[in-house]
């Protein structure tokens, strides 16, 4: 069965990762997208709900964040949290205003819990406030649900659509029973069964890579990082020994580092590996360098090299894999093989 899915559209918030992370410990898988990703792709991936992240762009610059209006359109449950609460307001034809004073830290919030959004909760909770901006007129069809004294609506509702906007950061460990809003959304709101395990997730990917990759060959560089160590990992459960993984030890890990890496992939994982020694090859590029930067982007140049120097050697792949962080994913939108 196809797990239950909550699409969390990044506005560029500090705190987006932690929404997703949030979103896992209520049960219910979820995935960060760009905030521009097509209607099309939102179809494909059929979302129980969808929650727009904070940012920290005014909706009054030209160039501030924006998803596509026809998003309002599908008929699938939105949480707007700060910046997603004020870009739902104007793209739903409310209005918002510049705060005379910027509004930051723990606040009492007042709040109705009639609504389904502060289920369980009492009349008056303490959340983490973060805005400049602030929702002055509700869209049509909307009605207040949270209030602080410098912000009359802190949290409003469309009980019709399913719609609903906080001001507040619910996320974070200041906001009390935060996560309970979270959850009040996934379980009240978009009828989540929370019989999701972040255990499974392993299982699923590795059944995802096989069936996709089948007997073709893979070609991993491997730093012995965490990123790249998951990725390679799970490939080789997925495909076995058509994983081909280069180590490129530059001489630049931790003391023994080098060594434990390449024990730990041949002998506890059983992992095709091909270590490249050239540590003499970056510490002569390196000599006489100070700047961190420049040091940066000579270490990333010469590993490029060094990877597909060894990369003819071993003749064509089919896949080139690379482990990396989620954040990096949204920022460069390459489809990739990755394990996040």
């Amino acid at each position: 069965m196809k797990n239950e899915l909550i699409l969390i559209l990044d506005f560029g918030g500090q705190y987006n990762q932690l929404i997703a992370r949030r979103v896992r410990e209520c049960n219910v898988y979820s995935e960060v997208v760009p905030f521009d990703i097509s209607i099309e792709k939102i179809k494909e991936k059929n979302p129980k709900g969808i929650i727009f992240t904070g940012g920290p762009a005014s909706v009054f610059a030209d160039d501030s964040p924006k998803c596509d209006p026809e998003i309002f359109n599908l008929g699938i449950p939105i949480l707007g949290i700060c910046y997603g609460m004020q870009l739902m307001t104007i793209t739903l034809g409310g209005e918002v205003e510049k705060a005379s004073k910027r509004e930051y830290g723990v606040t009492s919030v007042t709040i109705d819990n009639n609504s389904l959004l502060f289920k369980g909760f009492n009349s008056s909770n303490n959340f983490l406030m973060s805005h400049t901006d602030f929702v002055k007129i509700l869209p049509e069809g909307f009605s207040n649900i949270a209030s602080t004294p410098s912000c009359p609506n802190a949290g409003m509702e469309n009980k019709e659509k399913n719609f609903y906007g906080i001001q507040f950061h619910p996320e974070v460990v200041h906001s009390e029973k935060g996560i309970n809003v979270i959850k009040n959304f996934l379980y009240e709101v978009c009828k989540c069964s929370g019989d999701w395990e972040i255990s499974s997730f392993a299982k699923e990917k590795i059944k995802s890579l096989k069936e996709k990759i089948g007997n073709k060959k893979a070609l991993c560089a491997l730093s012995g990082g965490v990123d790249s160590s998951v990725a390679a990992v799970l490939l080789h459960k997925a495909i076995g020994k058509n994983l081909i993984c280069i180590f490129v030890d530059h001489g630049l890990l931790r003391k023994n580092e080098g060594n434990e890496v390449e024990e730990v992939f041949r002998k506890q994982f059983d992992i095709n590996l091909i270590r490249v020694n050239c540590k003499d090859r970056f510490l002569n590029k390196l000599s006489g360098v100070t700047d961190p930067e420049k040091k940066r982007k000579i270490i990333g140049e010469e590993f490029i090299r060094v990877f597909e120097e060894e990369a003819k050697k071993i003749g064509t792949v089919d896949y080139l894999v690379q482990g990396t962080i989620y954040p990096d994913v949204i920022e460069s939108g390459l489809r990739q093989i990755f394990c996040n």
